[in-house]
């Protein structure tokens, strides 16, 4: 085939895999191919997927069905495409992805992703190859680093790889038998990619990890440093004007971590800090190994640090044995954090986990209607957290265009969109902006002078 081969690929679920599906281009960038925003186009297809919750394995199955007559028109054009499917549900149904879907002609696991140039070669020649195998060599050792070019394309932000895995085993989660035990990456190969992503004009760098904040990697000194260490360490380069992280465990909130909260300035004042539940009785058969009042003391701490801290969160509601009364202590947790924002999901049983086969399983006209409920309370709580934001000024970092001629977008230290209208020169620049109205998921500001100070939230709690 004259000319590079074309790749398309489409991640589902965390930041985690837009992370892998960024590597993973990287590493075959040199072997002949180039991006394409057209799964038409593409000579391979790489589907990244997720697998926390069983809608998000019936969306792959549902696009393998739309790719495979994609497939089958470009095998009638004399073209061969190739079809992987990589991440977390390759891990956990390997041959059974094969088996219900046989277009696929390679599945590979998110800890084997750097084999995926040879493992393609194989699928060439043999049909159908499965490589979910825990590896013995570390991943990030193998792959390359991307280009300049690809950085600049990806924007001035920018997610690093610093943890994977998880050892807390969670009764409803995959994570522990998908990414395997907590790993964590030496902090001179984290601090040698964080400043290539900075020579190449990045400037918002969000730590993730399924578990970041039991980050415990070699540092120079040769023994383990915390997240908080990390986090000072990168503060210290002067191109990295923003810092976060993500996804937390209450149980890892260390005096260190806090202590960075306090004393870095680019490190943001909100935080993503699962809580699942707001049940005593439900934490414990989630093994979530900490109660309500942990929680709640966690969140203290924080913004003892910092008293302008937002947080965000991610509940379930309708797990095995929950009561009414134990929703109404989720709904009443919503209402004492107060919010910014938070993700909620219905229990979705996940095969091989502990709560799969817990009794007293949950109606789902009794999931969905409870859900309706805590929506609408977490609904209201970030209504008023961004209404609360009207009339105060934030520092913004711009990042895209706008919608409409002369506007530009930026985000908030809340990760809200900001836009403002101002020349598209100022994106990548950090700015003083009057927030002077909101809508619905974005607020609207306009330029302050310069030499005016950023006034910080205040919330309740």
């Amino acid at each position: 085939m004259n000319g590079p081969r074309k790749l398309y690929v489409k991640s589902f679920g965390c930041q985690m895999n837009v992370y892998d599906s960024h590597r993973m281009t990287d590493l075959l960038v040199p072997e002949g191919f180039t991006e394409t925003a057209r799964v038409e186009d593409a000579d391979l297809v790489i589907l990244n997927t997720c697998h926390i919750r069983e809608k998000a394995a019936d969306k792959v199955y549902s696009e393998l069905g739309r790719i495979r007559m994609l497939k089958q028109v470009a095998a009638e054009e004399g073209r061969r495409v190739t079809i992987a499917v990589a991440g977390c549900v390759a891990q956990a149904e390997g041959k059974e992805i094969i088996r219900r879907a046989p277009v696929v002609d390679l599945v590979v696991g998110p800890l084997n992703y750097h084999r995926l140039p040879g493992l393609l070669a194989r699928a060439e020649r043999e049909g159908a190859v499965v490589d979910t195998e825990f590896p013995v060599e570390d991943k990030f050792d193998l792959l390359k680093a991307p280009s300049r070019e690809a950085i600049r394309t990806r924007g001035i932000s920018a997610f690093v790889t610093v943890q994977e895995g998880c050892d807390k085993f969670c009764t409803f989660c995959v994570v522990p038998y998908t990414r395997g035990a907590e790993t964590s990456r030496p902090v001179t190969k984290i601090l040698a990619e964080v400043e290539r992503l900075a020579d190449a004009g990045v400037r918002d760098v969000t730590l993730i990890g399924q578990n970041v904040n039991a980050y415990h990697g070699e540092g120079p000194d040769g023994r383990p440093w915390t997240l908080g260490r990390l986090l000072a360490r990168l503060a210290e380069l002067p191109r990295i004007a923003r810092l976060r992280y993500t996804t937390s465990h209450p149980c890892d909130m260390d005096a260190s971590l806090i202590a960075a909260h306090r004393n870095l300035p680019s490190l943001m004042p909100y935080l993503h800090l699962p809580v699942q539940s707001g049940s005593d009785r439900i934490l414990a058969a989630m093994n979530r190994r900490h109660t309500r009042a942990d929680y709640l003391d966690a969140i203290a701490r924080m913004r003892d640090a910092r008293s302008d801290f937002a947080f965000s969160s991610d509940f379930i509601v309708g797990f095995p044995g929950e009561s009414e009364d134990d929703f109404r202590a989720t709904l009443s947790l919503v209402d004492e954090v107060h919010y910014a924002s938070a993700f909620s999901f219905k229990y979705s049983a996940r095969p091989g986990t502990p709560a799969a086969e817990m009794d007293d399983q949950i109606p789902d006209e009794v999931k969905t209607e409870r859900l309706y409920r805590l929506q609408a309370a977490i609904d209201r709580h970030q209504a008023k957290f961004n209404a609360e934001c009207v009339g105060r000024t934030f520092e913004i970092l711009f990042d895209k265009p706008g919608r409409y001629p002369g506007q530009i977008v930026g985000r908030s230290p809340y990760l809200q969109p900001v836009q403002v209208m101002a020349p598209p020169t100022m994106i990548g620049d950090i700015a003083a902006v009057k927030i002077t109205q909101r809508s619905t998921n974005s607020l609207f500001g306009a330029l302050v002078e310069a030499s005016m100070s950023a006034e910080p939230m205040l919330t309740e709690g």
